[in-house]
């Protein structure tokens, strides 16, 4: 199967944000619903994606073999745990730097938040760092609590995971 520039693009993706769920997808890619990312999925990446069992969307070898982008989770340490090494967006990294560490009392997305602002003088709205959370809750990288409101905290130590950042 040839795939156009935009397909390989979108390709590209997948692999880079993998797992990732079809919200991540339509903001990445600008389209207006989940169910156009299926479509588009479907119609011209079909043997190039899969879904887990969790319904979290994956890249195949093949398809990592074919775009030259590093995968989202780029070691997964082998043992079912959370992986050793990430590939993500620069506000998810900063995340990783902020957020309670694992023995540490969770935080609330406002909180991390506010930790972002103080820390590197950013300021992404509210839904952005609860995206982040997610997708990095997603990689095995944070856990959640849920008390009053959900609440985040590393599920690993720093020290750790490495941490790339992508473009």
């Amino acid at each position: 199967m040839t795939l156009s520039e935009e397909a390989r693009d979108r390709l590209a993706d997948v692999v880079e944000l993998q797992p990732t769920k079809n919200a991540e997808l339509q903001e990445r890619w600008g389209l207006e619903s989940g169910s156009e990312v299926h479509r588009y999925l479907e119609n011209e990446l079909g043997e190039y994606y899969f879904r887990d069992d969790n319904s979290l969307i994956r890249a195949t070898a093949e398809a990592a073999d074919l775009v030259d982008v590093e995968p989202g989770v780029v070691d997964d340490g082998g043992g079912g745990g959370p992986p050793s090494r990430i590939r993500v967006p620069e506000l998810h990294a900063q995340v990783v730097e902020v957020l309670a560490g694992p023995d540490e009392r969770s935080q609330s997305v406002v909180s991390v938040l506010h930790d972002l602002r103080e820390a590197f003088d950013v300021d992404p709205d509210t839904e952005a760092v609860r995206s982040a959370l997610q997708s990095l809750r997603r990689k095995d990288v944070v856990e959640v609590e849920y008390r009053t409101v959900p609440t985040f905290r590393l599920a690993v130590d720093r020290a750790d995971i490495e941490v790339d950042v992508s473009d």
